[in-house]
């Protein structure tokens, strides 16, 4: 069953991305629409951060440094299943990485981003029933 926006706003989205700017901008665009946002700036901090707090999705890059993002997504799908996950990759090579993991991620989201696509990425899987 579909989500209302007022549900929607309640949920948490923790975004990894290792670009200070492109997190900020991730960051600011989501909590605009209403959702409550973490960050970290690469994998290894996502899953130091998901180990003691849940969050209903991920928005995670997958070119990063120490865990990639697609290492991050292997990790985080098996620790926490009923997490959505969305993937943003401005390489075309790497966005066909992350298609292998079609089991675990939900959306893949190719860079640059707008708001409103961004936003569009996070409330589709949302709407997924896991």
């Amino acid at each position: 069953m579909p989500t209302s926006e007022a549900e929607d706003a309640k949920k948490k989205v923790l975004v990894a991305e290792d670009n200070p700017s492109v997190r900020e901008y991730f960051v600011r665009s989501l909590s605009l629409a209403g959702y409550h946002v973490g960050e970290a700036i690469d994998g290894q901090e996502a899953l130091d951060i998901l180990s003691h707090e849940r969050f209903d999705v991920l928005v995670t890059d997958i070119v990063m440094p120490n865990v990639d993002g697609v290492a991050l997504a292997m990790k985080a799908g098996q620790l926490y299943p009923e997490m959505r996950i969305v993937m943003v990759s401005g390489y075309a090579q790497e966005r066909l990485r992350a298609a292998n993991l079609e089991s675990l991620v939900q959306k893949i989201v190719s860079k640059p981003v707008s708001h409103d696509e961004l936003c569009e990425a996070v409330r589709s899987v949302l709407s997924i029933s896991r």
